[in-house]
Parts: structure tokens; C-alpha cells; sequence
């Protein structure tokens, strides 16, 4: 049996497993950096399956590294499991977890035989945005000596090179002065009135930025009571573009309408955000492309149309790939809503390390 056909056989062994396992994270949505059922089910997982496992790596209790194989190739596949506030599961993070378990099993079953060494990495709070996992692991040196990094991302239909594009998350604080909306508003500085204006002008903004750009945001907090005139109100926005250096264009663009204090009648501003994402990598090779898209092809799943990135495209992490795969019955789940508490700050990563 030659190594593909090993690794097909293995993975129709533990099918039912991981479809199980897919399931119970989607039924238990946990928020970044508080994955700890999803976490431990996918190292109990891998350590059922003959891998060494070690948790809690990078000082992150909800990470983990489970290895397999001696081979001068190392392969890592990443694993995400957090879930979005409010909605839970709704990107599939417990699809991508259970493929990357599946992946792992398949290729340690043959990889003493090509050469590899497997690693599974558990990366949490993919979702949290410039202090997500995989941004904390590979600072902290949880890819070193690795030579290629990889996962894969459900999605309507299959792709081998998917768009992906950077991302900085920040929060906005405006800090005004309370007095009672009826007896002395005069007397108030309107935090809320601050958060407005800079809202409709980011509005305002949007006809001057690139087409492919982004700017979107919440209010998490609008003030305290409506009879009183609010002194703090805060909002968390997210920018976007598709190269880094259009994001670090885009980025002074938005802070400039969050700091004209002449517009936001004398409040404070203050921004705090973690900066643009460090990490790049710079797209899927012709050859990698080739092989997966022949691989999907000779079991009848066809690709659509798509650019490829451009030479010396910035945006994407170092030999790193993430293609999409269609999402088929067997693991589709219905919307169900996270129950999980407010995301805890905690591990050191206070979203406060790059300061505009």
C-alpha cells in the first residue's frame, strides 16, 4: 500500500471519531483563551493516537503541541477552536479543529516512511484579533524549526489559495465629564456626543479608501444611564486591507477621526491596539498549488476560478498555507449561541503592546 492510499485508510478508520469530536466542540462553543474542553478533547485525541503531547506550551494553558515521526521534514498543522461571542461556532472552528486532528493521524501513520516529523499545533483565540494565538506562538517560539505550517478553513466551496487578507484590531476610549442631563447638561462634557461624531466621519471616510479596504467596529459601552450625561464610552473596531502596507495606509486614516478633539467637544481620546499583524507569509508555491489541486481533482472535487496572490504579496505568514475546503452534510451544524462568559485579559496579553 503506497503512503496516500496508508493515509486515506487511516483517516476513514477514525472518520466517525472526528465528526464526533467536530460535534461535541460545536455544542460546547468556548471564547478565546478559554478553550479548555476543546483543547483537551483534541490532545486526548492525539495522544489516543500515538502522539507525545505537551499543554499549556507558550504559557497559554488552552495551547498545546502534539508531535509524531522523526522524519528531516517538519509539517505543522494548526488547530483552531475558539468560538465567536454570541453566535458560537459560526466561522467553523470545530471543523477546522477535528480536520487538523484527522490530518495529523493520517500523515503520522506514514511518516517514518517519507520522512516527515508531524506536528499538531493547538492554537487558540484565533478570533481575539492582534493577540490571537497564532500571533503569541509564533513570537514565543512555537515554530521554530519548522518547515511549513498549514491548516485548512471550511468554506461554501474548495480552494486551494483562498484571499486572505491582513487585519488590526483597536479600541477607542472617550473620556468626557458627567452632570445631569436635565438639571445641567451645560455643565457636561458628552463622551457619547464624541463617539458619534467619529462615527459618521469614519462614515464619511469610506468614499476615500481603497475598495478592497475595511473599517468596522461596536460600541461596548455608550454611557451608564439616560438621564445622565456620559463621561466614558468605548468602542472596538477592526480595520482591513489586502497587504500590510495598505493596512498601515489605511490605519492613521481612522485614528485621525478618532483624535480631532476639536470635533469631539474636548473629550480625551485614547487608542490602544496591538499594531498591524506581524506575521506574513508570502502565498502557496506553484508546485504546492499543483499537487493540491490535482489531489482534490482525482477525488472529484472541482475548483473554482480564482486569482492567485501577486509576486511579493506581504500579507500572508512564511511558508504558511490555509486552503479552504467545502463544507459537505456530515459536519454542517445549526446556529447555536455561545453561553460562555466575557473574554478574561490574562497570559500577560493585554491588546496594549504596539500604542498608536
Amino acid at each position: 500500500m503506497d503512503a496516500k492510499a496508508a493515509a486515506r485508510e487511516q483517516v476513514a478508520t477514525h472518520q466517525e471519531r472526528l465528526i464526533a469530536l467536530s460535534h461535541r466542540i460545536h455544542a460546547h462553543p468556548e471564547l478565546g483563551y478559554e478553550e479548555e474542553k476543546a483543547s483537551a478533547w483534541l490532545a486526548e485525541e492525539l495522544a489516543g493516537a500515538g502522539f507525545a503531547v505537551e499543554t499549556g506550551i507558550c504559557d497559554l494553558p488552552t495551547a498545546f503541541r502534539a508531535r509524531a515521526g522523526s522524519g528531516p521534514l517538519h509539517l505543522a498543522i494548526c488547530a483552531e477552536y475558539d468560538c465567536l461571542p454570541a453566535i458560537g461556532h459560526a466561522c467553523g472552528h470545530n471543523i477546522i479543529a477535528a480536520m487538523a486532528v484527522g490530518a495529523g493521524i493520517a500523515a503520522a501513520k506514514v511518516a517514518d516512511d517519507v520522512g516527515l516529523t508531524v506536528t499538531v499545533l493547538g492554537t487558540p483565540a484565533e478570533e481575539v484579533g492582534n493577540v490571537g494565538g497564532k500571533i503569541v506562538m509564533l513570537e514565543r517560539g512555537a515554530f521554530d524549526g519548522m518547515h511549513a505550517a498549514m491548516m485548512v478553513h471550511p468554506y461554501p466551496v474548495d480552494m486551494v489559495t483562498p484571499h486572505v487578507i491582513a487585519a488590526a484590531l483597536f479600541e477607542i476610549a472617550y473620556t468626557g465629564k458627567e452632570a445631569h442631563a436635565s438639571a445641567f447638561p451645560e455643565l457636561g462634557v458628552n463622551a457619547g456626543d464624541a463617539l458619534t461624531i467619529a462615527q459618521v466621519a469614519i462614515g464619511l471616510l469610506r468614499q476615500h479608501i481603497g475598495q478592497t479596504d475595511r473599517v468596522h467596529g461596536i460600541i461596548t459601552k455608550g454611557g451608564d444611564a439616560p438621564n445622565v450625561i456620559p463621561a466614558h464610552t468605548n468602542a472596538k473596531y477592526m480595520i482591513r486591507a489586502d497587504t500590510l502596507d495598505q493596512l498601515q495606509n489605511l490605519a492613521p486614516k481612522v485614528r485621525r477621526y478618532h483624535r480631532r478633539r476639536e470635533a469631539l467637544r474636548a473629550c480625551a481620546a485614547r487608542c490602544r491596539h496591538g499594531g498591524a499583524l506581524p506575521a506574513q507569509r508570502r502565498g502557496v508555491g506553484a508546485d504546492a498549488r499543483r499537487i493540491a489541486s490535482g489531489s482534490l481533482h482525482r477525488h472529484g472535487q472541482r475548483l473554482p476560478g480564482h486569482a492567485d496572490h501577486p509576486p511579493g504579496d506581504r500579507h500572508q505568514f512564511a511558508a504558511g498555507g490555509e486552503p479552504s475546503a467545502g463544507v459537505h452534510g456530515a459536519l454542517r451544524h445549526p446556529g447555536r449561541r455561545s453561553g460562555a462568559a466575557g473574554r478574561r485579559r490574562r497570559h500577560g496579553l493585554d491588546g496594549d503592546r504596539h500604542g498608536w
